[in-house]
């Protein structure tokens, strides 16, 4: 890759089974070139997941003054990560932005994962251009949220734990995983996700609503069985919303 190319970033994403990156172009969200992956081990320490991290961004051949943003699978506050579910609890207190710039050997910004993939909805996909309030809901293992108000992200949401009228937890209830554990129908999990699609709406008067997650490609098979007053959309980033976000939000911070 030329070194010299410009207005790209690298965006780093932390999942649970697997930690992967690549060189993103900014002015649309693309990758440039291939994900490179590695494979996150069970229970990893902290400086464990921060090693992975540096090597998946030196994979990449780019100028070190490149800006690296990194998605967290937790809150993010100040740098801080306050509780975690999927990773390991010796990350809880930990300022994950500094041990990311330690490893890495240069700033590193790091934010929840959710908050990046809803950004990058915001900037390059669903809700491109689109002015108010934008929700986008990541359906999987559990349901993220990101809270994105005329372009600017209100971080750290977790509309995933909305506390349902049914007295369970909205990720309990309506995540993609529970659709795959309960063998529900797309139609059965659908009635589900309406209950917090309604929840959502009641608390945030959201203009526009993103779903995003893998279940997200079958849009057109559910979507159908959803009523809402917010414009319904599926996520156009698929797997890439978070590189990309985490790549656009380590190039504003660059420039402040």
């Amino acid at each position: 890759m030329d070194q010299k190319l410009a207005n790209v970033a690298i965006g780093v994403d932390i999942g649970g089974s697997g930690i992967k990156g690549s060189v993103v172009k900014l002015e649309t969200g693309e990758l440039i070139g291939d994900e490179f992956r590695i494979p996150t081990p069970e229970n990893a320490a902290p400086e464990v997941i921060a090693d992975i991290v540096r090597q998946v961004v030196e994979h990449f051949d780019t100028s070190v003054d490149t800006p690296v943003g990194v998605t967290f699978p937790a809150p993010v506050i100040n740098g801080v990560c306050p509780m975690i579910a999927n990773l390991n609890q010796d990350f809880v207190g930990m300022n994950v932005s500094d041990l990311m710039t330690t490893h890495v050997g240069r700033p590193v910004v790091v934010l929840n994962d959710a908050d990046a993939a809803g950004l990058a909805e915001a900037e390059f996909g669903a809700a491109h251009s689109q002015d108010g309030t934008t929700i986008v809901l990541t359906l999987g293992t559990g349901i993220g949220s990101a809270l994105v108000r005329d372009g600017v992200l209100v971080p750290n949401t977790e509309m995933g734990h909305l506390l349902l009228p049914n007295g369970l937890e909205a990720e309990k209830w309506a995540a993609s995983s529970i659709r795959t554990k309960e063998n529900l129908s797309l139609e059965q999990w659908a009635t589900r996700l309406q209950d917090v699609l309604n929840m959502v709406e009641m608390l945030f008067s959201p203009d526009t609503l993103i779903l995003g997650g893998g279940i997200s490609t079958r849009f057109a098979e559910f979507s159908g069985f959803l009523s809402t007053r917010a414009d319904l959309e599926p996520a156009r980033l698929f797997n890439t919303a978070g590189i990309a976000g985490a790549a656009l939000v380590a190039s504003q911070e660059a420039q402040d």
